[in-house]
């Protein structure tokens, strides 16, 4: 299984606050921005502003999102590798389940 996003992609990543139950990560990456791959369990996402990302998964999938700013989505525990393919720095808060 690949690493935690924080230790992974630190300049993108950052923890905001964890106990026992979940982990709060907030991303932050401009245009371009890329991270290896990584993991994250059953998530959360709320993007804080719009976003366009190009997500490559494990199985050698590929998937272009755009995320609006407001909305919020659910994900099972899954591990990507990011790009941000917009033209806008792009924040989104995650809310990891433990």
């Amino acid at each position: 299984m690949p690493g935690d996003a924080v230790s992974i992609a630190p300049d993108n990543y950052r923890t905001v606050f964890e106990n026992e139950r979940l982990r709060l990560l907030e991303y932050n990456g401009g245009p371009g921005a890329k991270t290896e791959m990584h993991y994250h369990p059953d998530i959360m996402a709320y993007a804080l502003t719009d976003g366009k990302f190009r997500f490559a998964l494990e199985n050698g999938q590929t998937i272009e999102a755009e995320l609006k700013s407001g909305v919020a989505m659910f994900m099972d525990g899954h591990s990507h590798a990011t790009e941000n393919i917009g033209d806008t720095n792009a924040r989104i808060l995650l809310e990891e389940l433990k």
